[in-house]
């Protein structure tokens, strides 16, 4: 047996707190990697619905999730349906309220502000009601604290917190890193994985260099 069926909803029968998320969104606008997580609960399966906010079809962003990335309860998903103009004297979007208050509107006002796709990589533990804003990368590797805002990217393998984030301190140095995301063991075939389960778990770099 190579690990858990990617294709389960709750692969732990016993706290169904647990969910595999790839199996319960059917948003287009959502992608999720296999054995990627959400812990939460109260309805895990509602993902997209309590942790993605303002996220419109017609807006065209995405939300991006990798593979075997831990997603604590309360983390948050805020997408660029949340901006609103910035180039007049209010922010407040009369427009959406027609009646009259449409009439003039520039839309380009709006797109101008909106920040493009927002990507988690693979491997990414993101704790307890964290807060990802718009158009943000968050790199390999990566874990964000509990309560952080993240704000803008997270490079590969660091770990962030606070409000706005900021880089505590990195995981490994920088050679390891480098040759973490040449290997790119997520990508690999679960039986491969598994074969592997004690190099990548053990930090032991030399054994995961020679399964390449």
């Amino acid at each position: 047996m190579a690990g858990p069926d990617p294709d389960t909803t709750c692969p732990l029968p016993a706290h169904p707190r647990v969910c595999f998320l790839r199996n319960v969104i059917d948003r287009a606008n959502i992608s999720v990697g296999d054995y990627t997580y959400y812990d939460d609960p109260v309805e895990p399966e509602r993902f997209a619905e309590k942790c993605v906010l303002y996220h419109y079809d017609f807006l065209g962003d995405r939300l991006v999730i990798g593979r075997f990335c831990a997603i604590a309860a309360g983390a948050t998903f805020i997408m660029n349906g949340a901006n609103h103009a910035m180039g007049g004297f209010s922010t407040y979007p009369f427009q959406i309220f027609g009646a009259g208050w449409e009439s003039g509107f520039d839309p380009e006002s709006y797109r101008a502000s909106l920040r493009g796709d927002t990507i988690v990589g693979n491997d990414v533990w993101i704790g307890m009601a964290a807060t990802v804003m718009p158009g943000v990368t968050i790199g390999d590797g990566a874990i964000v604290a509990t309560r952080a805002v993240v704000t803008g990217d997270v490079p590969p393998y660091s770990v962030v917190g606070g409000n706005p984030a900021r880089i505590l301190r990195k995981r490994f140095p920088d050679e390891v890193i480098a040759t973490l995301l040449e290997i790119a063991w997520w990508n690999w075939d679960t039986d491969r994985i598994t074969r592997n389960l004690g190099a990548i778990m053990g930090a032991d770099l030399a054994a995961l260099k020679a399964a390449r």
